[in-house]
């Protein structure tokens, strides 16, 4: 039972990853809604993605740098989650 609970947390963080990443393609003028729920989300996710971009930094792309720390957090959830409810 537990083990259920722990795997929708996870499930619910993957979607807080997801949102985090959509919104960071939108500009959030500062003191606007979508700043405040920008805050919100990256207050929840930070503390998780940080030790994976030091380990992973971002890739260099021409003038732009691809984030990967979203996508291999949410990975590990997403098989942590499955082998919780196996």
């Amino acid at each position: 039972m537990v083990l259920h609970w722990i795997a929708a947390l996870l499930q619910l963080y993957v979607l807080v990853l997801i949102a985090r990443a959509l919104l960071s393609w939108f500009p959030a003028s500062p003191g606007s809604g979508l700043e405040k729920v920008v805050r919100a989300l990256s207050a929840v996710t930070e503390p998780v993605l940080r030790p994976v971009r030091r380990m992973l930094p971002p890739i260099r792309a021409g003038g732009m740098a691809i984030d990967l720390s979203v996508l291999v957090v949410i990975v590990v959830a997403e098989v942590l989650a499955r082998v919780l409810l196996a």
